[in-house]
Parts: structure tokens; sequence; C-alpha cells
């Protein structure tokens, strides 16, 4: 059993399960999800170095590329498709892409995550070149999908960062950034949904979230690129306005009204009396990083 990989062993804390009451049951799972974020911590240095490559690719116009099999390519897409509203991206800057296309997403699509031609053909429809990242995620690491796109990552001499649970995970040995978490054994064994799956959505979250920081998406730590598609967000952003420019909410919601709900452009007008045209010009010199912009006017 040594060569088993961690997240297919039987976890001893919960070999019990199936007669365990309801109580029990979410106690066993809980207690196992409690080790996930102290292991995320052990690895804060790798994921940093990962922030830093994306993000100074994000500035040389380059793209994030999240590739994956089952429900690692699954958080993937859903970690991508969340940057749009959030950070109001271009919808190609961050992609997700699950092995199999989007039925995968639904429904198992056997022998995916297991096929060299379908990573090639995946890869060739993106254009990838040496200003991308290139983010392969898998718990066990061994798929020939996730190598295969590693290896035409490097031809194209795009950046390639690795996040699996498995110390010889073989992604580990093409990719420029390992981020290697080992979770240990899952509570239902080999299902890696659980304890795999939740540090993969806080690593990916912290990635996202970090270069888009980096890149000036946020002040503070507000969300002042939010794209107010629906009431709420929209809401968001006038409170948002209100609070950094230290104005009336109603004050915030007219000026947001009329120049398109742009947040950051709408707090320069109010908080230094500049038209629309004046703030995006300010942005526009500094890459779009608010403070920049506080710190020549103030």
């Amino acid at each position: 059993m040594t060569n088993v990989i961690l997240t297919e062993k039987t976890n001893p804390n919960t070999v019990n399960i199936d007669i365990s009451s309801s109580l029990k049951i979410a106690e066993m799972i809980n207690n196992e999800d409690k080790i996930v974020a102290q292991k995320v911590s052990e690895k804060l240095h790798e994921i940093a170095k990962a922030i830093d490559i994306i993000s100074d690719n994000f500035l040389k116009g380059g793209r994030l590329f999240y590739f994956g099999a089952g429900t690692s390519g699954r958080l993937g897409v859903l970690d991508a498709s969340e940057c749009p509203p959030t950070y109001n991206t271009p919808y190609d800057m961050v992609q997700g892409i699950i092995a199999g296309g989007d039925k995968a997403l639904r429904y198992a699509v056997e022998g995916a995550e297991d096929s060299v031609e379908l990573a090639k053909e995946d890869f060739e429809r993106l254009n990838i070149n040496e200003n991308d990242t290139v983010i392969i995620i898998s718990a066990s690491g061994n798929a020939n999908y996730g190598i295969e796109i590693l290896n035409c990552a490097k031809e194209k001499k795009a950046k390639t960062i690795s996040i699996t649970c498995n110390p010889n995970a073989k992604i580990s040995k093409h990719a420029d950034i390992v981020i290697c978490i080992e979770t240990g054994p899952e509570a239902v064994t080999g299902s890696t949904r659980m304890k795999a799956g939740t540090m993969q959505k806080m690593v990916l979250n912290m990635l996202s979230t970090g270069a888009m920081v980096k890149i000036g998406k946020v002040y503070k730590n507000y969300m002042v690129d939010v794209k107010p598609t629906n009431i709420k967000l929209k809401d968001r952003a006038k409170r948002i306005v209100s609070e950094i420019a230290l104005c009336k909410q109603n004050e915030a919601e007219n000026i947001l009204k009329t120049n398109g709900y742009k947040v950051k452009e709408a707090v320069i007008q109010i908080k230094y009396s500049k038209t629309f045209d004046e703030a995006q010009g300010l942005l526009s010199k500094y890459n779009g990083i608010l403070r920049r912009v506080f710190e020549e006017l103030d």
C-alpha cells in the first residue's frame, strides 16, 4: 500500500462513518475539514509566487487559464466565471477549461482526464502565448490530460503552475511553480470532492483575488471594479462610492447612473470634483490603481 496516493488511502478517523449518527457523521467531516486551512497555510510562499506570476502577466496583457478534470475542472470553471462580475474583467481574461468540455460540468465524461489528444485540442484552440499563465488543478496530479497541457504550455513559453495533493504527482515535474498541499485521506475514501476540493477552492480564491488586488481591482478591501449587473450589485456600488468618497448614498447613486456605474470614476468625480473624462484619464495614467490617483490629487 506504500505507493497508494494519499487521497486514495483509507482514513482511520472515519472507518465507522457508515454506522454513525448523522451528528457524528457531520462531526467527522468537520474535523477533517479543519485540517485543510492549516495545510494551505504551510504553502503560502508558493501561493504568493504564483500570485506574482499571474499579476505580472495580467499587466502584460496576458490571460489566466485553469485546466482540470472532474471536481478540479469544475472548480476552475467556477473561479473563472466569477471574475467578470466581481472585477469587471473581460470574459477571456480568466478562463476555466474542464476535460470533456461543458458537458463534463454536469456529467462524468469517461476517459477525458486520460486523453492526450483531448488536451492538445483544448490547448490549441486557445492560442496560448508567453504572456499567459496556465494552471493545472489535480488531486492526484497524474492524469495524462494535465501533463500534456503543461507540455504544450512549455512549448509556447507560458508560465505554468500545478495545484495538487500528491507529493509524487507527475505534473509537479512539468510546472514552474508547484503548490502541493497534502490534505491526506478523505472522509470517504477517494472522494476528492471533499478535502482536496476544499483546498483547491481556497487556493484558487487566493490566486485570482491576489492577482486582482495586485493590478488595482481593489482599493483597501473594496471591490472597486465591480460590474453592477443586478440590484444587489448596484446597491453595493453605491455604498462603496459613498464610503470612499465620503458622500451621501443618493449623491453616489446619481453619479453612478450618469457614468454607467463605474465605481472608481465616480469616486474621483465626487471626491475631487472631476469630470468623467478627467477621472478616466487619471486612472489610465496609473493603470487603474485608485490609490495612485489619490496620491497625486491629495
